[in-house]
């Protein structure tokens, strides 16, 4: 099979490409980035040479370059990580959310419609569901929850998995939809919360936390989630929404503190700021659809896939800390300036 991965230079998009060429190598691999400031080429450099794999450096707004792209390789399946994901940027930025999530997905489906596939993956984010009291820790996120998005990101969003179910009742285009809580991982972007946490620790900076860090979200380790994709395209049920939950419910305040006591950091380093605009206070996922439908369930503990993360900070330094210089953004010219 042929999978075109979109976003495959970002924190998720890398991971799953790392899984599928593991877990698959007879497949064939082929990554769609426009390299935005959150897609790092660096990251893939593991693969660069794999023959299996072949990176493709456009944007998926881009109807030319995508229909281009399917006719050189007759994907099979797209699955689609390319997205706008920083809330705080959405705030600011509103419009460059809704070009990427909306009318890019619109642009992927439409060439897939022109040039058939087999599935279309839309990988979306809890946070459609808007949040949860803190005081109803009974409740959870289900595939029937109402959509209540709260912020510009988390309505592009929701606007992209209605347009992705439109396309399968209208066009009978085979799609399936997962909605993921928060992942954490190696190769995760510095200004998201634990690498963020992480680097500044290390380098004896403010721990900025918004409000009082009482905020809770359900914490999954990238790995896991990466095999419920795999799962949800090879054998999930078309025209679905899949839950994807680790049910490790952590306040932000507790993670803060668990990275400066395993980097043997002070908490006078936490640094209480003002909260964020519109913050949802608490996400929490139930994922009894696809344990029971495909047989997923995580399989690493939060208390292990910390240690795990941190260690890999720890002895990936120059990859995060050249994200942090903007030097990584040169990378792509260095590698295919000349050629």
């Amino acid at each position: 099979m042929t999978i075109i991965v979109t976003g495959g230079a970002g924190f998720i998009g890398s991971n799953f490409i790392f899984y599928e060429l593991t877990k698959h190598p007879q497949d064939r691999i082929v990554c769609l980035d426009s390299l935005t400031y959150a897609g790092n080429l660096s990251t893939l450099s593991p693969v660069m040479d794999n023959p299996q794999f072949r990176f493709v450096k456009d944007d998926i707004t881009d109807r030319t370059a995508v229909d281009r792209l399917f006719e050189e390789e007759k994907p099979d399946i797209i699955v689609n990580f390319a997205a706008e994901t920083h809330v705080d940027r959405s705030i600011e930025d509103p419009e460059a959310f809704l070009k990427a999530n909306i009318l890019g997905t619109c642009a992927l489906m439409d060439a897939c419609r022109k040039y058939g596939i087999k599935r279309y993956h839309q990988v979306s984010t809890d946070e459609v569901y808007g949040d949860l009291p803190l005081d109803r820790p009974d409740l959870f996120f289900t595939e029937q929850t109402p959509l209540h998005t709260s912020s510009p990101y988390s309505s592009s969003k929701a606007s992209a998995d209605l347009l992705v179910l439109a396309y399968h009742r209208t066009y009978n285009l085979p799609v399936s939809i997962s909605r993921c809580s928060n992942n954490y991982g190696p190769y995760q972007f510095p200004e998201k919360l634990i690498p963020l946490m992480i680097a500044n620790a290390l380098a004896d900076k403010p721990l900025p936390v918004y409000g009082k860090g009482e905020n809770v979200r359900d914490w999954l380790y990238v790995d896991d989630h990466c095999k419920a994709i795999d799962l949800i395209i090879r054998e999930g049920k078309e025209g679905e929404v899949y839950n994807v939950g680790g049910h490790n419910e952590k306040r932000n305040i507790d993670i803060v503190k668990i990275i400066l006591k395993e980097l043997g950091k002070p908490e006078s380093l936490i640094t209480y700021v003002t909260d964020r605009k519109g913050h949802d206070m608490r996400y929490a996922i139930d994922p009894a659809k696809i344990h029971h439908d495909l047989g997923w369930l995580p399989e690493t503990h939060f208390e292990e896939g910390i240690k795990k993360t941190i260690q890999w900070y720890l002895s990936h330094r120059d990859w995060w800390e050249t994200i942090i210089s903007g030097e990584y953004q040169d990378y792509y010219e260095k590698m295919y300036g000349n050629r």
